[in-house]
């Protein structure tokens, strides 16, 4: 994969307490032209993203210390960063307790240096494109409120939490209520991932959804089956 000039010299850190793993992540991170630190278990990842402030974390779900989840709570609430979790777990329901921790995407192992490569691209496109994108500052539909200048989201005047990819896939589905987004759009246009081998499968973007249900309601959005999802406007 050639590397995108925005990337070039960005720092990346890898926390992974198996040493061939995390020497190997870090030998293509650094060969595609990012910085790479690495870290062996959790308070060392905690310590070390304060300290390095990095652009994005690679971070592995299984570690000594406290586990990744963990470091991932901590890590976003020192300073909200792009993570791409790495795990060798199946099971739905530890993907979205990381998502809900703050991670903004999931990466089974085995992997290939090429896929998680393309992962990592694909998070800092998407972290640059929000940062450029001016919405509307104030979107209200019904009782849900979106403040797109402090990142805020309220429903019945109660505050939610939400991990900085799921604002963001909340806005998008707020810039068109009620039309059906396709979930291959929305890999497209919120993650950045254009279809390809590398792209994640379009359960990432089921799991997000059931996400934002559990914070913001189940009938806030409605599923198309196979095609997509549309937010409805609460009463």
């Amino acid at each position: 994969m050639a590397l995108d000039s925005a990337d070039a010299r960005r720092r990346v850190l890898v926390v992974d307490d198996e040493p061939a793993i995390a020497e190997s992540v870090a030998d293509r991170l650094r060969a595609e032209g990012f910085d790479v630190d690495i870290a062996r278990d959790g308070p060392e990842a905690v310590a070390r993203a304060a300290d390095g402030r990095p652009d994005l974390v690679v971070l592995d779900v299984m570690l000594p210390g406290f586990d990744g989840l963990e470091a991932c709570r901590r890590i976003q609430a020192e300073r909200p960063v792009p993570v791409l979790m790495l795990t060798a777990r199946t099971d739905e329901n530890d993907m979205l307790v990381g998502l809900g921790v703050g991670a903004d995407d999931y990466l089974r192992k085995p992997f290939s240096p090429r896929e998680l490569a393309a992962r990592v691209h694909a998070l800092l496109r998407r972290v640059d494109r929000a940062s450029q994108q001016v919405p509307d500052p104030a979107i209200r539909l019904g009782d849900l409120e979106i403040d797109t200048a402090q990142r805020r989201v309220s429903r019945a005047g109660e505050p939610a939490h939400l991990t900085p990819i799921e604002f963001d896939l909340l806005v998008h589905l707020a810039g068109r209520p009620r039309d059906v987004h396709p979930r291959e759009a929305l890999l497209e246009r919120v993650w950045g991932w254009a279809s390809g081998p590398d792209a994640p499968t379009t359960r990432t973007v089921d799991s997000h959804v059931k996400a934002l249900r559990r914070k913001l309601g189940a009938d806030l959005i409605r599923t198309v089956h196979g095609v997509g999802y549309a937010l409805e406007v609460p009463r």
